[in-house]
């Protein structure tokens, strides 16, 4: 008698691979923004995300480029947050204001910071934070375009400078309120400068 034995079909191991990557992905994003990239090993991970602590290395090639890809994803998945905080607003004003204060609340913020620091010394991981921080700028180019055309808003500046504007100012204060710990919640009137949106009630 021989025995047959079934092989899984190949869109099923497909789907299994997707699917543990992105339990990695979801298990390792907070545990990266609590305590860190050093801080967090292949083992807390692949705990967390009921895996095996070599499966980060399979899917990811390292605990680094697990990192990236999570800070990455992390900072995107704030950009839209922060564009849906700005539809609900009404005036140039309460617009900036809504987007710096839920941009400066993302933990996502540092993480990203962290990882782009970290692509100095690993060139090989260089790309995905590139690719991210012209995806930021892409989109808060678009969001501003629409906010215009729709709203009648006018900025002195052409919308792709106030995209990259944007992100840097943010960046910035979140990483001189993590070294000085000091709230940046009074940083509305430095991004609105950057942004410089303005209509009479603004100016």
């Amino acid at each position: 008698m021989f025995t047959v034995v079934a092989h899984p079909h190949p869109r099923a191991t497909r789907a299994a691979g997707q699917q543990t990557r992105r339990a990695l992905l979801d298990a390792a994003a907070p545990l990266f923004t609590e305590r860190g990239l050093a801080a967090v090993s292949q083992a807390d991970i692949a705990q967390a995300a009921g895996t095996f602590p070599s499966q980060v290395t399979y899917y990811f090639g390292s605990k680094e480029a697990l990192f990236v890809e999570a800070a990455c994803r992390g900072v995107l998945r704030a950009a839209t947050e922060v564009e849906r905080a700005g539809e609900r607003t009404r005036t140039p004003y309460t617009y900036v204001r809504a987007m710096v204060r839920t941009a400066l609340a993302s933990p996502a913020l540092l993480t990203f910071a962290e990882a782009a620091l970290l692509v100095r010394r690993r060139e090989d991981l260089a790309p995905r934070v590139r690719e991210t921080f012209a995806r930021l700028h892409a989109e808060g180019e678009r969001a501003v375009v629409e906010n215009l055309v729709k709203r009648g808003w006018q900025i002195r500046a052409h919308p792709a400078e106030e995209a990259r504007g944007f992100w840097a100012a943010i960046l910035g204060v979140a990483l001189e309120s993590a070294a000085t710990g000091v709230s940046a919640a009074g940083a509305d009137a430095t991004v609105q400068l950057v942004l410089n949106l303005y209509t009479q009630e603004a100016a």
